[in-house]
């Protein structure tokens, strides 16, 4: 795994919450500018889950189990589309709040994959 690439995915997915978070805030629903957000924090969530694949494939293998982290890996590129479904799904303030908590989430499954592959 790279870190880096962990490093900049957990703190683009905590910048989305922020902003979706100011969103709730100012009692506005998503707009079309948090899901393009959403679809560049995504975007980094598939790389490293490309990188994660080509890494087992390779035959490294994380200090805590492969299952785990091949679980931990998919969960973190589910997490945001399903937030931002949700979010459609709820067009008042709460919509942003379900992509905040999205971005919380990923950002929190990002320390955890760090753990898990041994860092």
């Amino acid at each position: 795994m790279l870190d880096a690439l962990t490093l900049v995915t957990g703190v683009a997915a905590l910048l989305l919450a922020l902003w979706c978070g100011w969103a709730a805030f100012r009692d506005q629903p998503t707009k079309d500018w948090h899901f393009i957000g959403m679809a560049v924090v995504l975007l980094l969530a598939l790389v490293q889950l490309v990188i994660g694949i080509v890494a087992l494939a390779r035959g490294d293998r994380p200090a805590q189990g492969t299952t785990i982290f091949v679980a931990y890996l998919l969960g973190a590129f589910a997490c945001i589309p399903a937030a931002g479904f949700m979010s459609l799904a709820e067009r008042t303030r709460w919509g942003s709040v379900t992509a905040a908590a999205g971005g919380i989430v990923l950002a929190v499954l990002e320390v955890r994959l760090y753990d898990i592959w041994g860092g």
